[in-house]
């Protein structure tokens, strides 16, 4: 299951209903991606009375300047929201640079609109629950929370308005219950999908055990006869007699023996090919070792964006890097990061495996002539968290950087 490659990565499979067939693999909300938007848009109604504010500026740079940072706030809240969906994609640096660009938009209409602007504070908290991890974005709410409490106290001419605090921390609270159900539901996705290639690759396994106990056994016993009756027939059979029905005969079941020996190699085959590791199930059996372990664990979620021909290496890769850290490394916490030309697993242990131990030589070894094989490119060296860092790249994608092994 995990081998199969998408005819389409960007968009799920499309039952004749024209809805998606799997409705909350792309959007948290349900099947219909019309429901942001109209969630976004109830919520930008609030907004209504910093932007009729700023149209009370003493002069018209001010109202043009309020009346910018309001729509400022409401498209950055709007794209948060509507791309919530891509979180995992986020980067930092474009996270803070947003709720940078909302804070600035939220200044700017308070230029025009006075404490009125301050709602576009409630806004930055929920962008900010979005986009940042827990204990930053409870900062923010905190410190937004004091902004709008001391500012209309200590500027003349605004006015207090609490309501906002309150609304401050009721949508902030409302809206982090709403992310926890998104990523719960996320991961009982991907445990559900976890499960079921685990299922298959069992049921594969076997389904090729079967084959190779039962056909394999009975095409060796054939293999075995034919060959001991030709031999039989050789014997019993005149010599120079090449047309005779007994030297025909014994053609026949030299033929045979051909066949047979022929149907078991392939049997063999099958099986191998059957029994061949996949980068989904090594992703499961990554996540249940390192959880065994109690080693914290960042795994990709997918698989669907890496192309076919690379995945069996990935997972040969993913395979060696989880031995390392289970059996010597020690580490705390493992990143796996996932890219259609790469794959890196990095920790937090103790650093590079001696050449002594366990895949610290010969499976590093083993990966890179895979890797060459298939070619890529094999690194090893120190990790950015402190440990040990394996990646396998794609030629074509490949840097100089890191330690190459070259059988």
């Amino acid at each position: 299951m995990g081998d199969v490659t998408p005819t389409s990565p960007a968009a799920p499979p499309v039952e004749p209903g024209g809805l998606p067939s799997d409705p909350d693999s792309r959007y948290p909300l349900g099947g219909m991606p019309r429901f942001g938007p109209m969630l976004a848009i109830i919520w930008v109604v609030f907004l209504v009375e910093p932007f009729q504010a700023s149209f009370d500026a003493p002069t018209a740079l001010l109202r043009a300047v309020g009346v910018v940072g309001v729509l400022g706030v409401a498209t950055i809240f709007a794209l948060t929201f509507l791309r919530y969906r891509r979180r995992p994609a986020l980067r930092p640096r474009a996270a803070v640079l947003l709720l940078v660009v909302q804070v600035v938009c939220v200044a700017l209409s308070c230029l025009a609109a006075q404490q009125h602007g301050l709602v576009g504070l409630v806004f930055v908290c929920v962008t900010a629950i979005y986009l940042v991890p827990g204990r930053v974005a409870l900062v923010i709410v905190g410190a937004s929370v004091v902004v709008m409490v001391v500012l209309p106290r200590v500027l003349p001419g605004w006015q207090t308005e609490d309501g906002n605090v309150v609304g401050a921390l009721l949508a902030s609270a409302a809206v982090y219950g709403f992310t926890q159900v998104i990523e719960r539901n996320r991961r009982l996705r991907e445990a559900q999908q976890q499960v079921a290639d685990l299922a298959v690759a069992r049921e594969r396994e076997r389904i090729a055990r079967d084959m190779h106990d039962v056909l394999g056994h009975s095409l060796t016993v054939i293999s075995v006869k034919a060959e001991l009756a030709a031999k039989l027939l050789a014997s019993a059979g005149p010599e120079g007699a090449a047309s005779s029905p007994t030297a025909r005969a014994a053609a026949e079941v030299a033929d045979i023996q051909d066949l047979a020996r022929g149907a078991l190699a392939d049997v063999r085959g099958t099986v191998a090919g059957a029994r061949r590791v996949t980068l989904a199930g090594e992703l499961a059996a990554t996540r249940s070792a390192l959880d065994a372990a109690g080693v914290a664990a960042e795994l990709p979620g997918a698989v669907d964006a890496v192309p076919a021909d690379r995945r069996e290496l990935f997972a040969w890769v993913l395979r060696e890097g989880t031995t390392n850290v289970v059996r010597h490394a020690r580490a705390s916490r493992v990143v796996v990061t996932l890219t259609p030309g790469s794959l890196v697993v990095e920790d937090d242990g103790r650093g590079v495996p001696g050449p002594r131990e366990e895949g610290g030589g010969r499976g590093l070894i083993g990966l890179a002539a895979r890797a060459r094989q298939a070619g890529a490119v094999l690194e090893t060296g120190p990790s950015a968290l402190g440990g040990f860092r394996i990646a396998v790249t794609a030629r074509d994608d490949a840097s100089p950087a890191g330690a190459r092994i070259d059988p």
